[in-house]
């Protein structure tokens, strides 16, 4: 019985990810291992790798934190800001999927979104 999942993703400095995911993201880290650490999202994980074969970075990725509504998008907003994050585009509905969202980038350039999802019933 499957009863979590995880994503590993490449990263150019594991330290400086580290630091991003726990102390501007606001992710529990769940592990640490050598080369590796997993953060908790709450209904998954996400796990970060300092590998040592040469591998690229991921491309086409977005990785995207579910909030409990669109206040909760506004405050994360507010948050990150801050904490003197550079956030281009402010939070908006999105004219082609029923999400109110905003973007950002990780250290290694991964977009990340904080998101709620307007039409769950």
């Amino acid at each position: 019985m499957i009863e979590s999942c995880i994503t590993f993703l490449p990263v150019k400095d594991l330290e400086e990810t580290t630091r991003f995911y726990s102390e501007i993201v606001g992710l529990k880290l769940w592990k640490k291992m050598d080369g590796c650490v997993i953060f908790d999202c709450n209904c998954g994980y996400w796990g970060f790798c300092q590998y040592d074969d040469g591998r690229p970075l991921a491309t086409g990725v977005c990785m995207s934190l579910n909030c409990a509504n669109r206040d909760e998008v506004d405050e994360q907003y507010r948050r990150l800001q801050n904490l003197g994050m550079n956030l281009t585009e402010k939070p908006m509905q999105n004219s082609t999927f029923p999400v109110y969202s905003f973007f950002f980038h990780d250290p290694n350039g991964y977009l990340l979104e904080f998101q709620k999802i307007t039409d769950e019933k």
